[in-house]
C-alpha cells in the first residue's frame, strides 16, 4: 500500500516532473518542479492555503510518482510531453493541434524553386511565414508565379536542362521555363530577388510596374491583357492589406490573449512577422476545475510551442505568468536564439494585446455553443469510445470496407478519422489483386497487408533519408483500427498485424440482423453501447463513411468502364459472354467450378469459348 507521508520523505531535491494518480490509478495531474521535495510536499501540507482546484485534486490523490531531470527546462519539456500523452483531468488542455505552413524558396539552387513547406528546417532555404492556412500559402504562391514566374517543379537544374518539353506552367505564363534554357541564370536570379522582396513587404515597386503595363495595354487597346494586369494589381493590394503594419520594429512576435466565461475559454494569437500581421488564429481551451487566467496562458504557451514549427523572437502576453523565466529559456533553446516574453502595461504593445483580448471575447461569445457542440460530437465522442474500451485517447482511427458485385471487381476503402473528424486527404482506395471471387476475409487481409507493409517501407525510407514525418500518406499508423464486422474481421486484422510485428488495438463494429450497429467487439468480448451516445453516433458515421467511400469507388469505376474483370483475361470472352456468365453463375467461384458442358449451355457460349474458360481456371492443374 502506498503511504503518502512516507513517500514524501523519500523525495529528492532534484528538478523533475511529478504525476498524481487517483484510486483508479489514472493520472489526474502532471506538474514540474525545480525541487521535487519542496514542490510535492506543499500539496499535502494542511497548514498551507490552497486554491479550490488544488484542494479538489489533492483529495483524489492516492499515490504519486516522479521523474528527475538535470534542469528545470528539461522538466518543462517532459511535462509538456506527458500532459499531451495522458491528458490529465486537472491540467489545462489545449484542444486544437494545428500547424502553420511556410513559403520556402530554395535559394541554394542555381534556379531556385518556390513551394509550400509544413515545417521550417535548418537548411539553406529561405522561409517566410508561418501563414494562417495552407490556402493562404497557395494563393500567395499562385500570385507570385503570375508576377515573377518562379518555377514550382522538382526538376534538378541545370542537370535536367533541355530534357523533355516545358510544362503547363510555361504554357499558361506562370514559369519562364529555365528547364529549357529560355531564361539565363542571372535574369532568373533577379526575379527570385524581387520575389523575396515582395515576401518581405515591398509591394510598391510591383504595383508601379503592373500599373504601367496595364495603362500601356489599354492605350494599345489590348483590353484582355489590361484586364489581366488589373486583376494582378487587385491581388497584390489584397495581400498588402492583409499584411497590415502593426509596428515600426521589423520583428517576429506572437501576441497572445484570452477570454474566459464559465467553463469555456478562448486564446487568440496574432502572428506578426517582420513587423506585419500575417494572420490570426483562435484556440478553444478545455478548462480544468478552478483554472485562472494565468494558468490558461501558461499552459497554452507550453503546449502550443512544444509542437510549433516556428518560435518568434518575442511573445506579448495579456498578463505575467509564474514560470516566465524558465519558459523563456526553453523557447530560446528551441529557437536557437534568445526569446523574450513580455507583459506590456502601456503603449502600442499593450494596445495590441488588448486588441487580441477583444477578439478572443468576440470569438468566445459567437462560437461558444458551436464549438462545444462540435467538440462533443468529435473529441467528446472519441473519449466515450476510449472509456468504453479502456484505452488512452485514440487520436487517429482507421476503418476499412470491402465492396464487390456478384463476387468480382472487388475494391476496398480506407477512411481516416482524427479527433473524431474525417481526414479525407488520408482516405485511400484499393483494387483487390490476389483474391478471386467473393471472399471478404481474404480481400481484407490483402488490403491490410498492403497498407501496413507500405507504411513500414515509408518509415524505413524516412529513417534512411532523414525526411519529415509526414513524408508519406501511409507513414502514420492509427491508434486504433475499426473493422466493419465482428470476430472474423477482427481476427483477420490481428493476424496481419502479428505477421508484421505491429501492436495496434483492433475493434469490430458489430451489426445486428437488420444491418444496424449494435455494439463493439474488442478483446474477444462484445461490448454493448448506448445508442443515444455521441460515441455510438461517431461509430455509425465511421461505418457509413467507409461503406460510402468503397461503394462510390466501385460505381465510379463501373461508370467509366474501367473495372477489369478476371474474365477479360480469357481469350474469346467479350462483354456479352462475360455478362451472361456472371448473370447465370452469380460469382467467379461458381464459374471456376463449372464444367465445360455447363459453360457450353449458355446461349452466348460455344464449345471453344467454354473450353477456354475452363482451361483458364484449371491451368495450374495441368
Amino acid at each position: 500500500m502506498f503511504d503518502i507521508q512516507e513517500e514524501l520523505k523519500k523525495l529528492p531535491t532534484s528538478p523533475g516532473v511529478y504525476l498524481m494518480h487517483d484510486e483508479k490509478d489514472e493520472i489526474i495531474y502532471v506538474g514540474k518542479a525545480i525541487s521535487l521535495k519542496n514542490r510535492v510536499r506543499q500539496y499535502f501540507q494542511t497548514s498551507r492555503k490552497r486554491t479550490a482546484k488544488i484542494e479538489q485534486m489533492v483529495s483524489r490523490v492516492k499515490r504519486f510518482e516522479y521523474i528527475i531531470t538535470d534542469s528545470e527546462v528539461e522538466a518543462l519539456i517532459l511535462e509538456c510531453n506527458l500532459i499531451k500523452e495522458h491528458r490529465p483531468k486537472y491540467n489545462t488542455m489545449l484542444m486544437d493541434d494545428k500547424a502553420y505552413p511556410f513559403i520556402r524558396i530554395t535559394v541554394n539552387e542555381d534556379f531556385p524553386r518556390i513551394m509550400l513547406a509544413r515545417s521550417m528546417k535548418k537548411d539553406s532555404s529561405k522561409y517566410f511565414g508561418p501563414y494562417p492556412s495552407a490556402t493562404a500559402v497557395k494563393d500567395t504562391i499562385d500570385l507570385l508565379a503570375k508576377i515573377y514566374k518562379i518555377r514550382t517543379c522538382n526538376r534538378k537544374l541545370p542537370k535536367d536542362m533541355g530534357q523533355g518539353r516545358p510544362c503547363l506552367n510555361y504554357q499558361i505564363g506562370k514559369c519562364d521555363a529555365p528547364c529549357m534554357g529560355y531564361i539565363s541564370k542571372e535574369d532568373y536570379g533577379k526575379k527570385v530577388k524581387e520575389t523575396i522582396g515582395f515576401l518581405n513587404g515591398n509591394y510598391k515597386g510591383v504595383l508601379d510596374i503592373l500599373t504601367e503595363k496595364m495603362e500601356k495595354a489599354a492605350e494599345l487597346m489590348e483590353y484582355e491583357d489590361a484586364a489581366k494586369y488589373r486583376d494582378l494589381i487587385n491581388s497584390v493590394k489584397s495581400v498588402s492589406i492583409k499584411q497590415k503594419i502593426t509596428s515600426d520594429e521589423h520583428m517576429d512576435r506572437d501576441i497572445i490573449a484570452y477570454a474566459m466565461e464559465g467553463n469555456d475559454a478562448v486564446v487568440q494569437v496574432f502572428f506578426v512577422r517582420n513587423g506585419k500581421v500575417l494572420g490570426r488564429e483562435h484556440f478553444h481551451i478545455e478548462l480544468a476545475p478552478h483554472d485562472t487566467g494565468m494558468e490558461v496562458l501558461e499552459n497554452f504557451i507550453k503546449q502550443y510551442y512544444a509542437n510549433s514549427p516556428y518560435i518568434p523572437k518575442e511573445l506579448l502576453i495579456q498578463e505575467d505568468i509564474a514560470d516566465r523565466e524558465v519558459i523563456e529559456k526553453w523557447l530560446s533553446i528551441k529557437r536557437g536564439q534568445k526569446v523574450v516574453i513580455k507583459h506590456p502595461v502601456k503603449g502600442k504593445k499593450e494596445q495590441m494585446v488588448e486588441l487580441a483580448a477583444r477578439n478572443a471575447t468576440i470569438v468566445l461569445r459567437q462560437d461558444k455553443d458551436k464549438i462545444k457542440s462540435e467538440e462533443r460530437k468529435t473529441k467528446g465522442a472519441v473519449r466515450e469510445i476510449d472509456e468504453l474500451l479502456g484505452l488512452p485517447y485514440t487520436k487517429r482511427m482507421e476503418a476499412y470496407d470491402i465492396s464487390d458485385i456478384s463476387g468480382y471487381d472487388t475494391v476496398a476503402s480506407m477512411v481516416v478519422y482524427e479527433d473524431g473528424s474525417p481526414r479525407r486527404n488520408d482516405y485511400r482506395k484499393f483494387k483487390i489483386k490476389t483474391v478471386i471471387g467473393a471472399n471478404d476475409y481474404a480481400s481484407m487481409k490483402e488490403v491490410l497487408t498492403r497498407r501496413f507493409t507500405h507504411g513500414l517501407k515509408e518509415r524505413e525510407d524516412l529513417k534512411e533519408n532523414n525526411l519529415d514525418d509526414d513524408y508519406g500518406s501511409f507513414t502514420r499508423f492509427p491508434d486504433i483500427i475499426m473493422m466493419d464486422g465482428g470476430r472474423g474481421q477482427v481476427n483477420v486484422c490481428l493476424e496481419v498485424l502479428e505477421e508484421l510485428g505491429l501492436d495496434i488495438p483492433v475493434c469490430g463494429m458489430v451489426k445486428d440482423d437488420n444491418h444496424r450497429t449494435r455494439g463493439l467487439y474488442y478483446n474477444n468480448v462484445e461490448i454493448p453501447i448506448d445508442k443515444t451516445s455521441q460515441g455510438f453516433r461517431l461509430i455509425t458515421r465511421i461505418q457509413d463513411e467507409a461503406h460510402r467511400f468503397a461503394i462510390t469507388f466501385h460505381r465510379d469505376l463501373r461508370s467509366k468502364g474501367q473495372v477489369h474483370s478476371i474474365l477479360d483475361d480469357i481469350e474469346g470472352i467479350g462483354p456479352a459472354r462475360r455478362k451472361e456468365l456472371i448473370k447465370h453463375f452469380k460469382s467467379i467461384d461458381n464459374i471456376k467450378n463449372a464444367s465445360v458442358e455447363e459453360l457450353s449451355e449458355l446461349s452466348t457460349m460455344n464449345e471453344k469459348a467454354a473450353q477456354n474458360v475452363y482451361s483458364f481456371f484449371h491451368r495450374d492443374m495441368v
